[in-house]
Parts: structure tokens; sequence; C-alpha cells
């Protein structure tokens, strides 16, 4: 197997709690609270704005050409693209404000940028892949379930479940691979400690939203 097909393996458990996660179920088939989409609306919209951050450092350390500009691209999509369409859901849903960053969040971007600034460029690659595979396999998991008619969260669905995000996480996973392939022993196992500990807030992140966790 490659790195990334091991690294998948090493979090089979966090995935699976993930998809049977109240707030996903909800989700699913519309029946999450309204209060609780909104807290992970707007915690979410403040993530994007810092991921954007780490991806572009990621890019200004990556050691090909073409991958450099492969990650300010991510980097330019998560800052412009996604938030744009947040700014959609902040009207549909009622949202006033963005707020400020309530621990969990604040826990990630953190973890992820400082591990963009202070880790081997490889390892700061692997803790910024969840937030792209991971999503992938919720949106397809969910699409994949048979759909009420009206589900109020279907465009956030068909966002993480569509082909145009397929094609940037498959990208994404090819560059680790590459990484991993490339660096010494010692680096992919610290690139392995970063994806599962990426994928743990992952699962956090969507657990703050449905239980309202503030500071």
């Amino acid at each position: 197997m490659n790195w990334s097909e091991n690294a998948w393996k090493s979090i089979d458990n966090i995935y699976n709690d993930i998809i049977e996660m109240p707030f996903i179920k909800e989700l699913s088939d519309g029946s999450l609270e309204k209060e609780k989409f909104q807290f992970y609306i707007a915690q979410d919209s403040l993530y994007l704005e810092h991921f954007g951050r780490a991806l572009a450092m990621i890019g200004s350390k990556a050691h090909q050409v073409e991958d450099a500009l492969t990650y300010m691209r991510f980097a330019e999509n998560a800052i412009v693209v996604e938030n744009a369409l947040h700014e959609s859901y902040f009207k549909e849903f009622e949202i006033s404000g963005k707020g400020i960053l309530e621990p969990v969040c604040h826990h990630y971007i953190h973890f992820l940028k400082s591990t963009a600034a202070f880790e081997p460029v490889e390892v700061a690659m692997a803790a910024t892949l969840p937030c792209f595979w991971i999503y992938k396999e919720v949106g397809d998991y969910i699409l994949n379930l048979e759909q009420t008619s009206e589900n109020p969260f279907q465009s956030w669905i068909e966002t993480y479940g569509g082909e145009d995000f397929a094609n940037a996480v498959k990208t994404a996973i090819e560059i680790c691979n590459k990484a991993a392939e490339n660096t010494t022993l010692e680096i992919r196992n610290r690139m392995n400690e970063a994806f599962v500990t990426a994928s743990r807030l992952e699962f956090q992140f969507w657990q703050a939203a449905y239980d309202l966790k503030v500071w």
C-alpha cells in the first residue's frame, strides 16, 4: 500500500465515528437544528480563512514548482470560493456574523498553521489532507443515502460530494503520496501522526457544532 492507503486505514475508526455522529446523521436527513448548523457555518467560515493561509504557507515551502502552484490554488479556493459559498449560507440561514473562534476551531487552525510554519512541508501537507479527504468521503456517503425531497442542507451536501471537489482531493492525495515516497521514514511517521491528529480534529469540529461548544 502507498502512504495514503496506510494513512486512511489508520483512521478507519475515526471516520466511522464521524459518519455515525448525530451531526452527520441529522444533516443527512435534514433534521439538524438550525442553531447547530448556524454555529457550524460561522466557525467553518473562520476556519477556512486560516486553512487557506496554512495552504499558502505550504505552497511557499513546496519543493516542486507545480506543487507550490497547486497549494496556492487550494489556498485561493479556500479563502475566496468557499468564503463566497458561506456568505450565501449566512443569508439563507440568517447568520448575522462570524463571531469569534471557539475552542475546537481555535485549536484546529493553530495546529495547522504551526505545523505549516515549523514542520517539514511533507508533514504540513499530511496535516491539511483530512480536511480535503474526509469531507469528500462524508459528502459521497451522504449523497449515497436515500435523500429527503426537501433537505435544507442539500447545497452543502452537493458541494462536498461533487466532481470538482473530488478532483482537488485526488490531487492532494497524489501530492502527499509523492512527498512520502521521496522523504525519510522519520518524516513519513510524522506525516502519519499529523494526519491522525487532524482527523481527530475533524470529528471534534462537528461535535463542537452539535454541542454548541464555546469558551
